[in-house]
């Protein structure tokens, strides 16, 4: 199994604040790591009983959930973190598809009191709490999901 849990948050900015040294920044890490780390482990992936990849994500990187104003998170704007954990499901998405032997899932941990986004101790839920879902994910079997975006409630929209 590969968990793709590397990344970075540009904070609190809105779309005054955005550059293109800071999109590269963003991207280099919450989208082009992600590429990078999969096609280094895809032939050790190949080799497991039951590969599985789980891309750690974000609500915010959701169209169906920014633009529901029902939703807390379509108040934020942070172009860049939203833009990348949007690309990211895509990814996502195309490598269930073209890596039909591999299971390929998104996880959206929750808000969880991490250095992430500097509110540690803050979260509403432990980085454990966090963690279960990704577990879940990384632990399925040959007839689990693939292509999926889910959160402990259940499947998330895209």
């Amino acid at each position: 199994m590969l968990v793709n849990n590397a990344g970075v948050f540009e904070g609190m900015v809105g779309p005054d604040d955005v550059d293109v040294a800071r999109a590269e920044q963003v991207f280099a890490v919450n989208v082009l790591g992600v590429v990078r780390v999969t096609r280094a482990f895809l032939p050790l992936l190949r080799a497991s009983a039951h590969p599985v990849i789980v891309n750690l994500s974000t609500v915010l990187g959701s169209f169906g959930v920014v633009t529901d104003p029902a939703r807390p998170q379509s108040g934020y704007s942070l172009p860049l973190y939203a833009a990348s954990k949007a690309a990211l499901g895509m990814l996502t998405v195309r490598y269930a598809k073209g890596l039909p032997d591999i299971k390929v899932n998104a996880v959206e941990p929750g808000f969880c009191a991490t250095d992430l986004h500097g509110m540690t101790g803050h979260g509403i839920q432990t980085p454990e709490e966090g963690a279960e879902m990704v577990v879940k994910l990384a632990t399925i079997g040959p007839d689990g999901p693939t292509g999926t975006f889910e959160d402990r409630d259940g499947t998330l929209p895209w």
